[in-house]
C-alpha cells in the first residue's frame, strides 16, 4: 500500500511511537494496512488511521496479535485475569468470560482488538469466514488479526458502531470513534494516537 512509505515509518517513529520501531511493528502495521486495502475498499481512509491507533494501544504499542494481559500462555493469561478479579479490579466483569470452558477452550481477550466472550469469535468467525472457535488461537496469527480488526470496526461487530459512522464526507469524530470498540475508555488518548496516524499518512 501506498502509504507505507519511508515518510510514513519516519513520521510515526515520532509520534506515537518513542523514537524507533521494532521490525514486528513495522510488520504489524504492514499487515493492517494490507487487510484495508483488500477489505475497506471505497471506506474512508481515516478509519485506517483510527484502525492502526486502536492495535497500537490494545497490543501496547507492539502492533501484534497479543493475549489479554500479554500473557505468553493461555494458563498465564488466566491466572492474571483471575488475580485482578480477585483483587477487585474488573469492576465491570459479572462473570469471568476467561476460565476454560467444558470443552477446555478459553475466551479471553486474543488479537489487536481484544475479542472476549465465545459468542463474540462466533460472530467474527462468521463474518471473516475464518474458524476462531475451534482454535481460538487462531486469532494470534497476524494476517488473521489483521481481517478481524478491519471486517470488525468496518461492519460495526465489536458494539454495534462502525467507522463510517465516525468518518464520512460530514463528520470527523476521532474521540467518538472509540465506540466502535470500548465505549468512551481511553476515548482522548486513542483520539490522539489516530491523529497521530493521520498526520503520518498525509506525509
Amino acid at each position: 500500500m501506498t502509504m507505507m512509505s519511508k515518510a510514513f515509518f519516519d513520521a510515526v517513529r515520532r509520534d506515537p511511537f518513542p523514537g524507533r520501531l521494532s521490525r514486528g511493528q513495522v510488520a504489524g502495521m504492514t499487515e493492517i494496512a494490507a487487510a484495508w486495502e483488500r477489505l475497506a475498499a471505497g471506506e474512508d481512509p481515516r478509519g485506517l488511521a483510527y484502525g492502526l491507533a486502536t492495535a497500537f494501544h490494545e497490543t501496547a504499542g507492539t502492533m501484534q496479535a497479543v493475549r489479554e494481559t500479554l500473557a505468553k500462555t493461555d494458563s498465564q493469561a488466566v491466572a492474571r485475569l483471575d488475580r485482578a478479579y480477585a483483587a477487585g479490579r474488573l469492576p465491570q466483569v459479572k462473570r469471568p468470560y476467561w476460565r476454560p470452558d467444558g470443552e477446555g477452550k478459553t475466551w479471553y481477550g486474543r488479537g489487536l482488538v481484544q475479542i472476549t466472550h465465545k459468542s463474540n469469535y462466533q460472530r467474527l468467525s462468521e463474518a471473516t469466514r475464518l474458524d476462531l472457535v475451534t482454535d481460538p488461537d487462531r486469532a494470534l496469527d497476524l494476517e488473521v488479526a489483521a481481517t478481524v480488526l478491519v471486517v470488525g470496526m468496518v461492519k460495526g461487530l465489536f458494539s454495534g458502531r462502525r467507522l463510517g459512522e465516525f468518518f464520512n464526507g460530514t463528520a470527523e469524530d476521532w474521540r467518538g470513534a472509540r465506540r466502535i470498540v470500548n465505549g468512551t475508555d481511553r476515548e482522548d488518548l486513542v483520539a490522539g494516537y489516530g491523529k497521530a496516524f493521520w498526520r503520518a499518512m498525509a506525509a
